[in-house]
């Protein structure tokens, strides 16, 4: 019983991280939402869990995944910039946040795009468009993973409960 109990804890803390990890990239996000999976299957039973459960999980994480360059790269497109702006932007959403912490979650993406696209030789108002773009790619990722990530909770709870 005690097991049991540890193993919701454990469940709920790895959701938790999950769905920040949403806001804050540094936190593993997906992969801890999945890592929940085991976690019950563990402490509790792997037994709700089939083939279908995992496959559709584990398509949920690779589109995540995927869906997570591809969208944050889509932002910096969109707005002209070029191939060393979406790697600047890359860069930016990754570091920002450890040399300035919070602030750095906006200002890394921007930044890295604006030097990115600068280093393109770019003048300052294209890289500045390029830029606003790589946070338009961040927010539009993030409601992404966010509809991605309460998917994965929700299919667990669904299959935990009718099991």
């Amino acid at each position: 019983m005690a097991i049991e109990i540890i193993g919701w804890i454990l469940v709920v803390v790895l959701f938790a991280v999950g769905m920040a990890g949403t806001i804050y990239p540094i936190l593993p996000g997906a992969v801890a939402i999945y890592a929940a999976y085991f976690v019950y299957g563990l402490c509790i039973s792997f037994e709700p869990f089939g083939v279908w459960f995992w496959s559709i999980q584990t398509a949920i994480v690779v589109v995540l995944f995927i869906a997570d360059y591809v969208v944050s790269a889509w932002g910096v497109k969109k707005y002209g910039g070029s191939r060393a702006s979406i790697i600047g932007s890359t860069i930016g959403i990754i570091i920002g946040p450890f040399v300035i912490p919070v602030a750095g979650l906006l200002l890394g993406p921007l930044l890295g795009a604006m030097i990115g696209e600068m280093m393109t030789g770019s003048d300052m108002n294209r890289a500045i468009k390029v830029g606003f773009g790589s946070l338009v790619g961040l927010f539009t990722s993030t409601l992404v993973k966010i509809v991605l990530q309460l998917a994965m909770i929700v299919i667990f709870i669904i299959w935990v409960v009718n099991a």
